[in-house]
This record gives C-alpha cells, sequence and structure tokens, in this order.
C-alpha cells in the first residue's frame, strides 16, 4: 500500500472512530436513566412491584389451568369451566388491587369487579351442577 493509500484509510477509519464514538456520546446523553420516583421510596417501590407480580402470577396460573383442562366435547359445559376460572382470575386480581392498589377509582372497580364476578360464578356452578 503506497503512502497515499495509507493516509486516506487512515483518514476514514478515524472518521468513522469519531463518529461512533460521537454518537454514543450522545445516546448516553438522551438515552432516560433507569431511577425510582422521587416520591416512592424503595420500600413502596418493591411492594408494588410484588403486588403486580403476585398479578401476574395469578393471571398465568389462570391461563394454565384453563390450557390443561380437558375438553368434554360440551361446548356449553366447556364454555361454562373456562369462563369459571377466567371469572375466578377477574376476582382474584381484583382483590389483589383491594389489598395493594393506591387509586380510589381502580379500588371501587375492583369492588364492582369481584360482586359482578361472584355472581357469574354461581351461576356458572349451578349450570355445572346439572352438568354430570
Amino acid at each position: 500500500m503506497n503512502s497515499k493509500s495509507l493516509q486516506t484509510c487512515r483518514a476514514l477509519c478515524g472518521t468513522a472512530l469519531a463518529a461512533t464514538c460521537f454518537l454514543s456520546a450522545v445516546q448516553a446523553q438522551t438515552a432516560p436513566a433507569p431511577s425510582m420516583p422521587a416520591t416512592m421510596p424503595h420500600g413502596q417501590m418493591q411492594k408494588g412491584m410484588m403486588g403486580s407480580d403476585d398479578m401476574k402470577k395469578s393471571m398465568m396460573m389462570g391461563m394454565e389451568g384453563m390450557n390443561k383442562m380437558a375438553m368434554s366435547g360440551d361446548i356449553d359445559k366447556d364454555f361454562a369451566m373456562m369462563m369459571k376460572i377466567h371469572h375466578q382470575q377477574a376476582v382474584d386480581m381484583s382483590e389483589m388491587e383491594l389489598a395493594h392498589g393506591k387509586s380510589p377509582a381502580m379500588k371501587t372497580m375492583a369492588k364492582q369487579i369481584i360482586a359482578a364476578q361472584k355472581k357469574e360464578i354461581a351461576k356458572f356452578d349451578q349450570f355445572l351442577a346439572t352438568q354430570k
């Protein structure tokens, strides 16, 4: 490689390196830093996450239960069994909201969901009791 080609190669490589460093610096300055909200102490953040994690686990367990459920071949019975599980998930999640939630509006909604879903679960139970 002659000296002119070597100089051109060094210039191109230097330019590419400088551009990469510049872009990395810009991204580092503009990327949001992960942090806790200033108004929420660490203990409360963990408590909130635990409630959210519990809610997700409850949902996953319900889905797993529906996936494992053997189908009877009777669409009405299968509907009632799966919806009962689904409605129970709503009750469980609503109870977690009541225990850990902060929003009065969400707590009110959770109470309404619990009342409505329990009534529907009772109707599913009545139907399933006749399906032997």
